[in-house]
């Protein structure tokens, strides 16, 4: 099995990055090859020009995005770590996806509707929120989010088997909390022996 891990927060000392070691430690644990994508590292372009989007749709598919197709091609695991931002990915993540899940690629189009074509993939999602999670839930927030960045967005794709955690007061919760956290993902990935 291969996990393509895609990581986007700006700050090397975060908890996300400590969620990112863990990812990759336990899927070589798990047996696992394991592909990263910093996109903060990378210094990922998240901008798609209408240029782009012309060229693409004629299947002009620019080299740095035909290399990201690539290695989700390769994956059957999509690993995606971030931090909620303002009810949404971090505008590198969302451009991204922008770009990389475009049409002809991560769906098509025809006469009888639109389609994913991701369909053999897996995926999990580790979120981090700066608030707490009873707080969203109460305000229907993780709902919606479901509806939009998870199952929304990535079932459209043709990916339906994803599993996804929220990890709220992230600013707040101790040393203690964080361990919990980090065990806890570390046994989601080994699920995937």
């Amino acid at each position: 099995m291969h996990n393509l891990i895609i990581y986007a927060h700006p700050n090397q000392q975060s908890f996300n990055h400590a969620i990112l070691d863990t990812v990759i430690t336990a899927s070589q644990q798990a047996g696992m090859t394991v592909s990263v994508r910093d996109l903060y590292q990378q210094k990922f372009n998240p901008i798609l020009t209408w240029d782009e989007f012309c060229q693409v749709n004629q299947g002009n598919i620019p080299e740095d995005i035909q290399q990201e197709q690539q290695l989700i091609n390769q994956a059957d695991l999509i690993t995606l770590v971030y931090p909620l931002w303002w009810m949404g990915f971090p505008a590198i993540l969302k451009g991204y996806l922008d770009r990389v899940l475009s049409h002809g690629f991560a769906y098509k189009t025809d006469e009888s509707g639109s389609y994913g074509l991701l369909n053999d993939k897996k995926m999990l999602q580790f979120v981090t929120l700066g608030n707490n999670e009873q707080q969203y839930e109460k305000q229907g927030f993780l709902t919606a989010l479901d509806c939009t960045l998870i199952n929304g967005l990535f079932n459209y794709c043709g990916i339906t088997e994803i599993q996804h955690y929220f990890f709220g007061d992230i600013h707040i919760i101790d040393d203690q909390s964080r361990k919990d956290i980090l065990t806890k993902i570390k046994q989601k990935i080994l699920q995937y022996r």
